[in-house]
């Protein structure tokens, strides 16, 4: 799996609205991948996931409400939306992407295909 921050793919329309890269931290065992994100501010209704081929798409808008008559003084975040885009390789399974979302962090597990899984073969004695 690769990151992938220039993806497009053909027959879509062009993202050029500006987007923050969520923080991801990924770790691969010998089942596949597990990829955190951090996504703070987005609710569970404004996030996409999309696997299209081998690019997995990660999106959500940020839902962070001002007081009514109020505004920021200051604001260091003024992106209202996150965007990362991955290349996934042939040795994990899309098909079979799990996702999980809670506190902000969101969590997906990428398992490898079997043809990738290792595997025990049995020695027979003849």
């Amino acid at each position: 799996m690769s990151d992938n921050p220039t993806a497009a793919k053909q027959g879509e329309p062009a993202h050029n609205d500006a987007a923050l890269l969520p923080p991801v931290d990924v770790i691969e065992d010998a089942a596949g991948i597990l990829l955190y994100a951090d996504m703070p501010g987005v609710p569970k209704d404004r996030l996409s996931l999309r696997v299209e081929a081998e690019t997995l798409t990660i999106e959500g808008e940020v839902a962070l409400e001002m007081p009514e008559g109020m505004e920021p003084s200051h604001a260091e975040v003024n992106l209202p939306r996150y965007r990362r885009l991955f290349t996934l390789s042939k040795e994990l399974d899309s098909g079979k992407v799990s996702a999980e979302f809670k506190h902000g962090v969101l969590k997906l597990r990428i398992p490898k295909a079997e043809h990738a899984q290792p595997r025990r073969i049995d020695v027979k004695v003849a």
